[in-house]
């Protein structure tokens, strides 16, 4: 049998009953919520998803769906919302919803 890899050669990996796309994710959970018993950080949330884009409409008929970008993890340090993100790699596409993060939200995303 031949073993099936995902893309960037991540493992999805569960930890604490969730399901992650790969260790590093799942291993920056575990870290997080460490931060959150000791509370340097509070509201710690997973897969927080941010509309960049709404999906467009013609006479009623979806031309072009939405696009959405998917936070790692969103948590509050002190005054500060940060949004974070575990990375491998950094596709052309996770780039530009990087760049509409902050002209959309003036958030600058924190990568891990």
């Amino acid at each position: 049998m031949y073993r099936r890899y995902e893309k960037y050669h991540n493992r999805k990996t569960v930890y604490d009953g969730k399901t992650f796309a790969s260790k590093k994710e799942a291993d920056r959970y575990a870290e997080l919520r460490l931060l959150e018993r000791a509370g340097k950080i509070t509201g710690l949330m997973w897969q927080v998803p941010y509309l960049l884009i709404p999906a467009q409409y013609i006479n009623g008929k979806c031309v072009e769906r939405s696009c959405v970008y998917v936070a790692d993890f969103v948590y509050h340090a002190g005054d500060a919302v940060v949004v974070e993100d575990t990375k491998g790699v950094r596709t052309p596409e996770y780039i530009i919803k990087r760049k509409l993060m902050l002209k959309e939200y003036g958030i600058r995303i924190k990568e891990i």
